[in-house]
C-alpha cells in the first residue's frame, strides 16, 4: 500500500521549489511507495476563494503520511499555523549547517534547534482594547514544554531515538567545537524578565532533561543571540520558545549563506508536515532562479521520518555535492536558474541510486 504525500505549494517560490522537490524524490526508486496528492493554500486562493486555507487541503493534510509544504504569503498565519495544528506539530526541527562550496560567514555552523510549535505569543490571543491600545496574551503550559523536552532528550540520545535525521555533524562539515557535547542541549529562554512563562518552561525542560539523564545549559536568548554570531560551533542543539525558535533559526541562516538552505520538519505524533525556513519571496517568485535546497533537504527529512533513511541520505549527500561543485543560484553567488540546480541534485541522485 503506498503512502499519501501532501503537496502544498503555497504562494511565491512555493510553487517553484516545492515541484522540484518532489522530481528529486521521483528519480528514487522508493518513490513508487508514495502518492502525491496536491492541496492548495495561501494569498492567491484566499483571493479567488474568500479563504486561504480551504477545508479540504486542511483534511488532506491532517490524513496524509507527511506533508511537503511551501510557503504562504500575507496569508500565512492562516495557512501554515492550522497546518502544523493539522498534524499536531508540537516541536519544529530547524538544522541549521554550513556547507563546502557555500560561502557561509561561519563556516563551521551546524546546529539544530528544536522549537515549541503550538503556544507561546504564536497562540493566538491578541486584542484590540481601545485606538490606542493592542494586547497579546502569552501561554506556556507545562504539558506542551514536556513534550518538547521529551522529544529533545530522545533526538540527542546517542541511540538514535530521534524522529528525523538532519543530517548533523556530516563528515563533509567541518565540526563543532570539542566542548558542545551531542548528548545534551542548550536550553534557550528568556525567564529573567518573563519569569512565569519562560520561567515555567525552563524549569519544565530541565526537570525532564534530568529525569532522562540528559545534560542541560542555560543561555539567556539575547546573549545566545550575540555568543551564536561569534563562536556558533559552542552549541549543539537548542531547545527553545515558540517566538525565540522563529527569530533565532533565520539568525543562524545568516551564519551559513542564507534561507535557501534551511529546511524544517514540523513532527507530530503520528504526522508530519516539512518545509523550507525561507518565504514566498515576492521579489524572484516566477523567475526560475529560486534556491531549492531548503525544499529538497526537507524533503529529505520528509525520507527520513518515514523510514527510508539510505534514501535520505543519497538525497542530503547529492545536495551536498551540489552546493560545494556548483551549480548555484543567484543567492549563492551564482547564476544557475532553479532547475539547473534541481537536474544536478538529480543527477547526483541517479549515480548513487
Amino acid at each position: 500500500m503506498s503512502e499519501e504525500i501532501a503537496l502544498v505549494p503555497g504562494d511565491g517560490i512555493g510553487s517553484e521549489v516545492v515541484p522540484a522537490a518532489v522530481t528529486v524524490l521521483e528519480a528514487l526508486d522508493s518513490t513508487s511507495r508514495f502518492e502525491f496528492v496536491e492541496g492548495v493554500a495561501g494569498d492567491h486562493v484566499r483571493e479567488e476563494r474568500g479563504e486561504a486555507l480551504p477545508q479540504e487541503t486542511y483534511d488532506l493534510v491532517a490524513s496524509a503520511d507527511a506533508t511537503l509544504f511551501g510557503a504562504a504569503g500575507e496569508s500565512a498565519a492562516d495557512v501554515i499555523l492550522p497546518l502544523r495544528a493539522a498534524v499536531d506539530s508540537f516541536v519544529n526541527v530547524r538544522p541549521a549547517r554550513a556547507y563546502p562550496g557555500v560561502d557561509a560567514l561561519r563556516p563551521k555552523t551546524d546546529l539544530v534547534f528544536l522549537r515549541e510549535n503550538t503556544e507561546g505569543v504564536y497562540a493566538g490571543h491578541e486584542s484590540r482594547l481601545t485606538g490606542d491600545v493592542s494586547t497579546l496574551t502569552r501561554v506556556v503550559t507545562r504539558s506542551a514544554s514536556a513534550r518538547l523536552a521529551e522529544f529533545a532528550c530522545e533526538f540527542v540520545d546517542d541511540s538514535g531515538g530521534s524522529a528525523v535525521d538532519t543530517g548533523s555533524q556530516s563528515d563533509t562539515n567541518g565540526g563543532r567545537a570539542a566542548d558542545a557535547s551531542p548528548e545534551g542541549f542548550t536550553v534557550v529562554h528568556k525567564a529573567n524578565v518573563m519569569s512565569e512563562t519562560d520561567g515555567l518552561f525552563r524549569d519544565t525542560v530541565v526537570e525532564v532533561a534530568e529525569t532522562q539523564g540528559v545534560e542541560t545549559t542555560e543561555v539567556l536568548m539575547d546573549a545566545f543571540a550575540t555568543r551564536v554570531c561569534l563562536d556558533p560551533t559552542q552549541f549543539g542543539v537548542v531547545v527553545c520558545p515558540n517566538l525565540a525558535g522563529d527569530v533565532l533559526s533565520d539568525l543562524a541562516a545568516g551564519l551559513v549563506g542564507g534561507l535557501g538552505l534551511l529546511p524544517s520538519a514540523n513532527i507530530g505524533p503520528e504526522r508530519a508536515l516539512f518545509e523550507p525556513v525561507h518565504g514566498t519571496a515576492p521579489d524572484i517568485a516566477g523567475e526560475n532562479v529560486a534556491n531549492p535546497a531548503a525544499a529538497i533537504l526537507s524533503a529529505a527529512m520528509l525520507l527520513e521520518y518515514l523510514g527510508y533513511e539510505n534514501d535520505a541520505r543519497t538525497v542530503r549527500r547529492a545536495v551536498e555535492e551540489v552546493l560545494a561543485s556548483g551549480p548555484h543560484t543567484p543567492d549563492l553567488g551564482g547564476s544557475a536558474t532553479t532547475t539547473e540546480v534541481t537536474d544536478a541534485v538529480i543527477a547526483t541522485v541517479v549515480e548513487q541510486v
